[in-house]
């Protein structure tokens, strides 16, 4: 019999405690570890997680076209790479070309995972960001105890064997999710099925208050034209002052510091004779690279939608077309690093997220972004979101990229 091997990553959460009751721990229930590499993040690791968000980011707005996308890249690295500490032979090589982290070996995948955890901690006082991972196994089912303790150690996985044929598994693998999501993710699996034997679980949470906070007072009704349809009256928020703003070729960019400036929002609007689907088709690592590192000092007014969206999707089609599909075929898919028999399979990546622009900030998570050199003085700008807008959120520190979306409606 071939096992299933579930992958989730998900948005909104805050390290928890595993659910009391019917577990039996690899690790103590509940205990707060935090990954071995205290502190240093490897600037080769970012990069290949942002180069492999930019992939998968086109995957998905071609699989959902024309629709909002709003994902973690982060979450879903991690969630990849816990499961890549267990893969083997011609399965390995198609998960570290996917990751693109042909560059480093296990262990230091592992040992720059941990560090970037722990440098994404508590950076700024005034940004709420947070990484769980949880690893969830068929009681019966044995696993190798150096993959195990390789997510407990780099990952700083919550490790739990529980009986999946009791309804209490089911109960215990979402109450961990809301724990961990403030409830705003109440459930992330609807049933166990006979062949799964694991769920691999990695949630990442983002608060921020922006530097400085829209009035209400402000925010008015206003239209927004999205990609097809009638226009729309959506509230969008307004202010003016200085801003990071770049001026590209037929769109104009928007940065909006959160906190202490340790994360920001990057705004993509395209011009009134363009489309969000033009600065779609040529986004690439490299290109975004070269926006991102072109913000200047700039004094503006701006208005931008608030907003609440909410997506989900299976990650399984962009994954095979990004050439992981051998971790997906049952029989062929080589997991021996997890367990001696060789039976497993991954049935499914589900991915969900959530954001929330409003006056006081954004919930979500939150990507960095370099600060940039402020070498000359632009003209006075206006920038309007009042059409489809491409938005990041970055992690200044290490720049690394935790969310990034398409909002083509607000609403």
């Amino acid at each position: 019999m071939r096992y299933r091997i579930i992958l989730i990553a998900t948005m909104f959460s805050v390290l928890g405690s595993l659910a009391a009751g019917s577990v039996a721990c690899y690790q103590t229930a509940g205990e707060s570890r935090r990954p071995a590499a205290e502190g240093k993040f490897d600037e080769s690791l970012v990069a290949a997680n942002n180069r492999f968000g930019f992939e998968l980011f086109n995957q998905l707005q071609l699989k959902d076209k024309g629709k909002n996308v709003f994902y973690s890249p982060l979450s879903v690295a991690l969630a990849l790479s816990m499961a890549y500490n267990g893969a083997a032979g011609e399965t390995r090589e198609a998960m570290r070309r996917t990751l693109k982290i042909e560059g480093l070996s296990l262990d230091k995948l592992n040992e720059a995972s941990a560090g970037l955890i722990n440098s994404l901690r508590g950076s700024d006082p005034k940004v709420e960001l947070a990484v769980a991972n949880s690893l969830w196994a068929r009681r019966e089912v044995k696993f190798k105890e150096d993959f195990l303790e390789r997510n407990r150690q780099f990952f700083a996985a919550e490790v739990a064997s529980l009986d999946f044929g009791a309804p209490s598994a089911l109960s215990a693998i979402n109450n961990w999710v809301s724990r961990n999501t403030k409830s705003k993710i109440p459930r992330i699996i609807d049933q166990i099925n006979a062949d799964d034997v694991m769920f691999l679980i990695n949630a990442v949470y983002f608060k921020g208050q922006w530097e400085n906070k829209f009035k209400k007072s402000l925010t008015k009704n206003e239209p927004f034209y999205p990609l097809s349809g009638p226009q729309k009256e959506v509230p969008m928020m307004s202010q003016s002052g200085d801003y990071q703003y770049y001026l590209g070729d037929k769109f104009q960019a928007l940065r909006l510091f959160y906190g202490d400036k340790g994360a920001s929002l990057d705004l993509f609007l395209p011009d009134e004779d363009s489309s969000i689907e033009d600065i779609l088709k040529k986004l690439s690592f490299e290109l975004c690279e070269q926006w991102t590192g072109s913000f200047h000092k700039a004094e503006g007014d701006i208005k931008i939608p608030r907003f609440k969206m909410d997506y989900e999707s299976s990650l399984n089609d962009p994954l095979k077309a990004m050439g992981m599909g051998v971790a997906f075929e049952r029989g062929k898919a080589d997991f021996n690093g997890m367990r001696d028999q060789n039976d497993l399979y991954i049935s499914e990546v589900k991915h969900k997220a959530v954001v929330e622009v409003n006056e006081e900030g954004t919930v979500a998570a939150a990507a960095t972004s370099v600060g940039a050199v402020q070498v000359m003085r632009l003209p006075k700008f206006t920038f309007i979101a009042d059409h489809p807008f491409l938005m990041m959120i970055r992690d200044r520190r290490t720049d690394t990229i935790l969310f990034m979306g398409v909002v083509v409606d607000p609403k």
